[in-house]
């Protein structure tokens, strides 16, 4: 019972909102000597661990990466290329990311598109300068709704488009714990195929979402609308 205090770390460790890379690395460091493993054992499984996933340490190359690129004017160049294309408003253009996202899920390319690599330098802005070409400079409360709606487009186009992809983590361990516990032989192109209609369902739903963003920027249902907002001042 007591291995299970590393899980109390955790808990205490999140509620107070410390750094979450510390607070694992403590519980992990607990739990192993709590274990009864030495200290010399416990620090070997954390090198196990850290080199048998070494992908997940990308991100100390792409964040410099990202972050000169955005000092250099990277979401500048972002915002002025939307405004070249005038059909092309805020919701359109996150439907159209959307179904983007969703189609290199479902080939298996879900590290393509991202919140870190083109959400936020690329996807957020883009949307943005589509709602200011249309509304004039937009509110604070209408911004993080923009924000929100990109940061959306990605999680709901990964989520359901990497289920139609046969080798994903998700449908592996569904054929594989199904198979064992139940002795028989699903194969994992029978659930990419019945996740096929769940995946158009998400696309058709949220699409529409995407689309009546336009609609609540024109009428303020955003925060407050911007055009709303300069007609009150120059009243004033």
């Amino acid at each position: 019972m007591l291995v299970l205090l590393g899980v109390l770390v955790v808990v205490i460790g999140f509620a107070t909102r410390r750094n979450p890379l510390l607070v694992v690395g403590v519980a992990g460091i607990a739990t192993g000597l709590l274990g009864g493993l030495s200290p010399q054992k416990v620090l070997a499984a954390f090198g196990t661990g850290f080199a048998s996933s070494r992908a997940v340490t990308i991100f100390a190359i792409t964040l410099p990466v990202i972050g000169l690129l955005e000092r250099y004017g990277l979401q500048e160049q972002a915002r002025r290329l939307i405004t070249r294309f005038a059909g092309l408003t805020t919701g359109r253009f996150l439907a159209l990311y959307l179904l983007l996202r969703q189609i290199t899920a479902a080939l298996g390319l879900v590290s393509v598109f991202g919140h870190a690599q083109t959400v936020r330098p690329l996807a957020a802005p883009m949307a943005e300068g589509a709602a200011e070409r249309r509304h004039g400079p937009l509110p604070d409360a209408a911004r993080e709704k923009v924000r929100s709606f990109a940061a959306s487009a990605d999680n709901v186009g990964l989520f359901f488009g990497e289920d139609v992809f046969l080798a994903v983590g998700s449908i592996l361990l569904i054929t594989g714990f199904v198979n064992t516990t139940y002795h028989t032989h699903l194969e994992p192109l029978q659930l990419a195929l019945w996740a096929i209609p769940t995946a158009l369902c998400a696309l058709a739903i949220h699409g529409w979402r995407l689309l009546r963003l336009d609609r609540a920027l024109a009428g303020g249902d955003a925060g407050t609308g911007a055009r709303e907002v300069l007609d009150r001042k120059a009243a004033k």
